[in-house]
């Protein structure tokens, strides 16, 4: 049998096993998931004879190595910083390696020597990245084609709540890590060129700058800016490209909303608060107000955020339970980020019968046989349950596709890469349109950069 090794056994992996389970019989697999925890990894050692569970410390290179040599092809489904180590024994040991995360400075340090032991390194592969790489390339492609030249290409994607389970005023719950969601946008700014022009949005500005998008059958979003979306202007062919801009999808109000947190000062994460533990949710919101001996928490928040008691944003945050007497934050040395995060996560946590959606967005502005043109294109997809969710689908599908294809020689080229070339994109797209993730493009009017206005720019 051929042997693929999976390293992390956490929400984003359910689909991609299934998938790959499904295929065992007639691709002749055996599957091994390899995680730290006993209890991830426990139901694969009776669920079926071409599957078993491990447990694996990555930290014990013995074990680790030997699990990789024993395997065909290694997919590894850890946290991004965790990967290198992965990479380095395949790289040592000649086998085959796929990812959903950004390729990092290490990653891109191995790609000479694994071109030449001619390996695949497939990252980037997940849901964005990934589907978005695969799904924008295709259109791209199919204009240049034609003779057309790129304009505007704008990208945007979200992992919100399904409509059936948007129960609270914020229209949002945690459907993947709520740490990232806590720390979106910090780290830098957002880069962007727009109309030409090169834009920039620090991180305190952030979401105050959104822009509107409307799916046919979900309603109105807003989207705010990624942090640099020029670094796929090589990487795309768009050097010469007038507007390129990447964000992510929330529903409409959840960024002014959100700004409250961030210039309050909770999402930092760069500081410890003594005595977290002891603190109350209200003891916690205070931290960030100035001294009263006659002002109330609430009067202060109100005056500190220049918000009224009748305001959405007011009701917003007291749904949150911010100014509880009695729940403790309960983290020690936590930051104020991680105690935001333990605050949101008794709100935000999904209910057993709660459903996720994805939802992506691309347009793409060109020029073709003199006449400016635009393509919009969209999917949008509902979870199943709490296990196989629309995330864990977009994330983990593409993964097991790209696995399989590599492994059956179908995908070749080698080298540390990302799924930009027609080899890649084109038969994971088709197959992940037979399970479901299907892209509807729509022609509209073309809305980017007008000459008229070059000299009064936006």
């Amino acid at each position: 049998m051929r042997h693929i090794l999976i390293i992390g056994a956490g929400r984003s992996s359910s689909s991609l096993i299934r998938y790959l389970l499904e295929k065992s019989t007639s691709e002749n697999l055996f599957i091994t998931v390899a995680d730290l925890s006993e209890k991830a990894i426990e139901k694969y050692n009776s669920q079926h004879s071409n599957i078993k569970g491990v447990v694996l410390d990555i930290s014990n290179k013995k074990h680790r190595q030997q699990l990789i040599s024993e395997s065909d092809i290694v997919i590894s489904m850890l946290p991004a910083f965790l990967h290198i180590s992965i990479a380095k024994d395949c790289v040592k040991l000649n086998k085959n390696l796929v990812t959903a995360s950004y390729i990092s400075k290490e990653m891109r340090a191995l790609d000479k020597e694994v071109r030449q032991k001619g390996l695949v390194f497939m990252n980037e592969i997940g849901l964005d990245p990934g589907i978005d790489h695969m799904s924008a390339m295709q259109i791209i492609d199919r204009i240049r084609d034609k003779g057309g030249k790129m304009l505007l290409f704008e990208s945007f994607c979200g992992g919100l709540i399904a409509p059936e389970s948007d129960t609270n005023l914020w229209n949002y719950k945690f459907t993947w890590n709520p740490r990232n969601v806590i720390l979106a946008g910090q780290g830098g700014a957002a880069e962007f060129v727009q109309e030409g022009r090169y834009k920039y949005i620090p991180y305190h500005r952030l979401f105050r700058r959104t822009e509107f998008i409307t799916i046919e059958g979900y309603g109105k979003f807003e989207v705010y800016a990624n942090r640099n979306s020029l670094q796929y202007q090589s990487v795309y062919g768009l050097d010469e490209i007038l507007t390129l801009y990447r964000g992510t999808i929330r529903r409409v109000g959840f960024s002014k909303a959100w700004n409250m947190f961030v210039q309050l000062g909770m999402t930092d994460d760069t500081y410890t608060i003594p005595n977290s533990e002891d603190l109350t949710y209200r003891e916690f919101v205070n931290l960030f107000l100035a001294y009263s001996v006659t002002d109330s928490v609430e009067l202060k928040l109100r005056y500190a955020l220049k918000i009224d008691q009748d305001d959405l944003m007011w009701e917003k945050l007291e749904e949150l339970d911010l100014f509880n007497k009695n729940k403790k934050i309960g983290i020690k040395n936590a930051t104020p980020a991680k105690a935001l995060q333990k605050i949101l996560e008794d709100k935000w946590t999904l209910e057993p019968e709660d459903k996720d959606m994805i939802v992506m967005y691309h347009k793409f502005g060109f020029e073709l046989d003199g006449k400016k043109q635009q393509i919009d294109s969209h999917m949008t997809l509902i979870g199943e349950d709490l296990e196989h969710t629309a995330m864990a689908k977009t994330v983990g599908l593409p993964v097991a596709i790209a696995a399989l294809k590599i492994l059956n020689k179908e995908i070749v080229k080698p080298g540390v890469q990302l799924p930009i070339s027609k080899e890649v994109y084109e038969p994971i797209l088709k197959e992940l349109q037979e399970n479901g993730i299907v892209f509807y493009e729509k022609e509209v009017p073309y809305l980017g950069y007008n000459p008229d206005n070059a000299y009064n720019p936006g």
